[in-house]
């Protein structure tokens, strides 16, 4: 199995999820399922607890996707100080066209949320901006074409991240 790259910070959230979906939710599936077999003598007949035993086959799924995720996980250890951009970083990058700014930390792709700025080291924009130093141009090739940035500011992230 390929090693993943994942930040310490990752690692601890994703195994918390573990441990609360292993915990709190199998309990609490394993409740829905007792209610919904106690209201008809004939299980193979209720839909509620059809619904619930799918349920559970969804959250047993998920659980064993993370054990598999997890057990795949390398946590990296960010460069401290420094001016190149690094995994477990943060960067502010300029658009050289446009001018909008936008602040990213680089984490591995388990991850990655575009949305909270937090992008994957092996996406395009993440591996264009590996290794480059405050005021370099990162060219980022995209199925959308061809990126500029600029790099402006280059920080660690926080460990609570």
């Amino acid at each position: 199995m390929q090693e993943i790259p994942i930040t310490h910070a990752g690692l601890t959230r994703f195994t918390e999820e573990l441990e609360r979906l292993k915990t709190d939710g199998r309990r609490e599936m394993g409740e829905r399922i007792r209610q919904a077999v106690s209201t008809d003598a004939d299980a193979t007949a209720n839909s509620d607890y059809l619904a619930a035993r799918e349920e559970q086959e969804r959250l047993e799924a998920k659980i064993a996707r993370l054990e598999q995720r997890l057990a795949a996980a390398r946590v990296m250890r960010p460069r401290s100080g420094g001016d190149r951009v690094g995994f477990g970083g943060q960067v502010r990058v300029r658009d050289v066209d446009t001018g909008t700014a936008h602040d990213y930390e680089l984490v591995g792709p388990l991850e990655s949320d575009p949305h909270t700025g937090r992008i994957s080291n092996e996406s395009p924009l993440g591996r264009a901006l590996l290794g480059r130093r405050c005021g370099e141009i990162a060219l980022v090739d995209t199925p959308r074409g061809q990126f500029r940035y600029e790099i402006v500011a280059v920080g660690m992230a926080s460990a609570a991240a």
